[in-house]
């Protein structure tokens, strides 16, 4: 059968415009960063910086950074470079935010973006006052097979969406003391998984006119695992779905009056999906590795284009899918000490 279907592709990382970054902390999300970024894109990692000066000093060896920095002003006063990567914990993203802005440097903050939507009000009122740019580093919203569904979606290709649904579950309660269980640092499921299911739904579906939150919290206070329920004008819901106390499927199904997409888990990584529309069903596979070139090269794109924030992940966009998680905990009586 000859598929119908109209494709958009992603940007190519490599034709991106060259961007010089720095990375602000050096735990295990950074890696991934300053190993993927030098590999596919176009883009170089030239510094890290730590508090631990040690650290900082292993990290840089370990992937052939020029220079490490014990200290983030000394990372921030590096004269080559353009751009800062925030990879601390959730807890710290206004702050080195703040710091990184101060200091002239673009800021890429890792999800999410701030522990709540005012933190990121006072990032983005910074940003413009300094005139840099600022983008929460969403990168499933940049990979090829999240930029053709988001097109299909938007072009009626599966007619009204009616359901949305999608979970995101990882084991990571092992370590009693660790960063997810700690309400110091702004842990529990949400910010970390519950994230990117309702990023997705706001992408595709856009901000919705009601939240319904049921969930469970830890013995330290933090969110488990919670069920979210978004009701859209007409009859529109979005399904979302996160814990932190079991590895779940990772899938993600828009469903329509025309029609369905399945999207393989995890549906915030590299993976396919099935669009099947009464006879006709067409997996799409694209095909790439890594996945954080894509936000990297959007980055260099939008500053080489002298713009403080991206369309595919805007501010508001932002702002709207913390306002969400906000209120999703106060449903469920989650806050963080210093709010």
């Amino acid at each position: 059968m000859t598929s119908t279907l109209e494709l958009t592709s992603a940007p190519d990382p490599l034709d991106a415009p060259p961007l010089r970054w720095g990375i602000l902390g050096a735990g295990g999300i950074a890696r991934t960063f300053a190993r993927q970024v030098p590999a596919h894109s176009s883009g170089r990692v030239v510094a890290v910086g730590s508090r631990d000066g040690a650290r900082a000093a292993a990290f840089a060896e370990e992937h052939g950074i020029e220079r490490s920095h014990g200290g983030y002003d000394e990372l921030l006063a590096d004269g080559d470079v353009d751009a800062v990567y925030v990879a601390t914990p959730h807890s710290e993203h206004r702050d080195h935010a703040l710091l990184a802005i101060a200091a002239g440097k673009h800021v890429l903050v890792e999800k999410a973006f701030t522990r709540n939507a005012a933190e990121a009000r006072e990032v983005f009122a910074a940003a413009e006052e300094r005139g840099v740019f600022v983008m929460e580093a969403m990168w499933t919203r940049f990979l090829p097979h999240v930029v053709a569904v988001r097109e299909l979606v938007r072009s009626g290709a599966i007619g009204e969406v009616v359901a949305f649904h999608a979970d995101h579950g990882q084991r990571l309660d092992g370590d009693p003391a660790g960063r997810l269980l700690n309400p110091a640092l702004a842990g529990g499921a949400l910010l970390d998984l519950g994230v990117y299911p309702l990023s997705f739904a706001h992408d595709l579906l856009g901000t919705p006119e009601a939240v319904v939150a049921a969930g469970a919290l830890t013995e330290t206070g933090v969110d488990g695992q919670e069920t979210v329920l978004l009701q859209y004008a007409g009859r529109t819901q979005a399904v979302c779905s996160s814990t932190l106390w079991a590895g779940t499927p990772c899938r993600a199904t828009i469903s329509g009056t025309d029609g369905v997409i399945e999207i393989e888990g995890p549906f915030y990584g590299a993976t396919s999906f099935t669009v099947t529309r009464g006879d006709e069903e067409v997996t799409v596979r694209p095909r790439h590795e890594g996945g954080f070139q894509y936000e990297a090269a959007e980055v260099a794109r939008c500053v080489a284009e002298g713009r403080r924030q991206s369309a595919t992940m805007s501010w508001d966009d932002t702002l709207a899918v913390l306002g969400t998680m906000d209120e999703v905990r106060r449903q469920l009586g989650v806050t963080y000490p210093g709010e």
